[in-house]
């Protein structure tokens, strides 16, 4: 009689046969269902927002909500500081000039690229005491705090010493928009990194203009960072 070979195919390991390969997710099935994941995510934080009762706060971030519409706090501020010495009319022209970038970047970028739809407050079981108009523009993404951080963050680098407050300021706008239920926590995280890009494209733009003072305030405060860095 004849002994089995390894040509025959028997096997004498006597365990059991290896279980098939799992079958890979194409690329965009698994962006697809990351993306799923962070929008329940955002769903999620904005439910537990809605959820928490804060009748003390509502009426004050209503209001700081109808404060940022069409950047009237930030361009006040702008107006104040334009009315002291020069360094801080230097921080006004590079505020409002953020603000602007944040704006177009927002409104005629940002929200026709991605067209998301606002948040359903009555599904939510947001309490009418938080209620603000809710914009007819896409969700994503918030324009409001897009434009705070901007200007905040312009600001805050010619002028140091308003970076904290302009920045708690710029913070608050953005709870304020989910609050109030007209944006998810998303829409203002995106927001912010808009702001963040607009400043730097203003401060930039800035650095490189021929606007008397202008270029020397920002380089001198740049220099300092430069040479705090890392090392």
């Amino acid at each position: 009689m004849n002994e089995p070979t390894e040509a025959d195919g028997d096997d004498d390991t006597g365990g059991p046969p290896d279980p098939p390969p799992a079958p890979r997710r194409a690329p965009g099935r698994a962006l697809g269902a990351v993306l799923g994941d962070l929008r329940a995510v955002d769903g999620a934080l904005y439910a537990a927002v809605a959820a928490t009762s804060t009748p003390t706060l509502d009426r004050a971030l209503r209001r700081l909500s109808h404060a940022a519409d069409h950047s009237k706090v930030s361009l006040g501020i702008a107006a104040a500081l334009a009315l002291s010495g020069a360094r801080a009319r230097r921080a006004a022209l590079v505020g409002a000039g953020a603000v602007a970038v944040a704006s177009a970047s927002t409104n005629l970028l940002g929200k026709r690229l991605v067209r998301r739809a606002r948040p359903d407050r009555e599904s939510a079981r947001v309490t009418v005491d938080r209620y603000v108009p809710m914009p007819a523009s896409a969700s994503f993404p918030s324009g409001h705090t897009a434009a705070a951080v901007a200007f905040a963050t312009a600001v805050g680098v010619v002028l140091p010493a308003a970076a904290v407050p302009l920045g708690a300021l710029a913070s608050a706008v953005g709870y304020a928009r989910v609050h109030t239920g007209v944006h998810y926590p998303g829409d203002v995280a995106a927001g912010a990194v808009v702001g963040i890009a607009s400043a730097a494209a203003a401060l930039a733009a800035a650095a490189a203009a021929p606007v008397p003072g202008v270029r020397s305030v920002y380089s001198a405060t740049a220099a300092p960072q430069t040479a705090l860095g890392p090392g």
